[in-house]
């Protein structure tokens, strides 16, 4: 009972090192973003015809806290997932280290893919369809914290959700989902999927297609990396038995 409890001890403090080490990252790159801000701020707003307003000092700070608070999440992204790594590798095998080491700079790059996917191709459509949507019966004047409050929610989604093929292949190769039950729930995936593009995006078609088939192939491509993934697992399960089996067999 003791070494239980004692096992449990440890790890929770091994857990909250994980946590205080990917904070103080968080906190590092929050620090240079905002340092930053002011050159990030001049580029996201270099197509904009109008300057924005503020409706009050508090916006000001908003503004800055925001655009660092993406910067901080993208820096912090590998480093989450390094600390994950180290906190799973005791219970990983020898093989299983290595390749799941490999996932971490994939996190990194799938989620600024997906910011990048969420700032250039949904972001201006939908900015379009909906300043086109008043026409000349209103004037378009954009407030700072409205206008990146609506980049964030334009782009943070699918930075998230573009980690979704290397978040299945993690979890398919430490044996916690197969491409067998990923392919059963299709159907609900696709529904969940479906609906997450409709409340993303206005209220019209092309828009909710253009979200929504990118979020579909991603699904898919994420069962066939799964198999792939599973299929190799299962080959070193029975290269690791067979060698196993070998050792006890020569120890005889």
């Amino acid at each position: 009972m003791e070494d239980k409890e004692l096992n449990l001890v440890e790890h929770l403090d091994e857990l909250r090192k994980r946590i205080l080490i990917t904070v103080a990252g968080f906190l590092i790159f929050f620090v240079v973003g905002f340092i930053y801000v002011k050159d990030i701020y001049s580029w996201l707003v270099r197509d904009l015809d109008v300057k924005l307003i503020v409706l009050g000092p508090s916006d000001i700070i908003w503004v800055y806290f925001m655009i660092a608070s993406i910067i901080a999440i993208a820096g912090t992204i590998p480093i989450l997932a390094l600390q994950i790594w180290l906190f799973v590798r005791p219970a990983l095998k020898p093989k299983e280290i290595k390749v799941t080491l490999s996932y971490i700079p994939a996190l990194f790059i799938l989620f600024i893919i997906g910011l990048s996917f969420g700032y250039f191709v949904i972001f201006p459509m939908v900015l379009k369809f909906l300043v086109d949507l008043g026409g000349d019966m209103m004037v378009t004047n954009f407030t700072a914290e409205k206008y990146f409050r609506f980049i964030m929610n334009m782009t943070l989604p699918f930075g998230v959700l573009f980690e979704l093929p290397v978040v299945v292949m993690f979890l398919t190769s430490l044996g916690v989902i197969n491409p067998y039950v990923l392919t059963k729930i299709r159907k609900y995936a696709y529904f969940v999927l479906v609906i997450i593009a409709v409340v993303i995006t206005p209220p019209e078609f092309m828009s909710d297609f253009a979200v929504t088939v990118p979020l579909l192939f991603l699904y898919e491509i994420s069962i066939n990396l799964s198999k792939i993934v599973y299929k190799r697992r299962l080959k070193k399960e029975k290269e690791w038995e067979l060698e196993g089996k070998n050792i006890v067999s020569e120890t005889k």
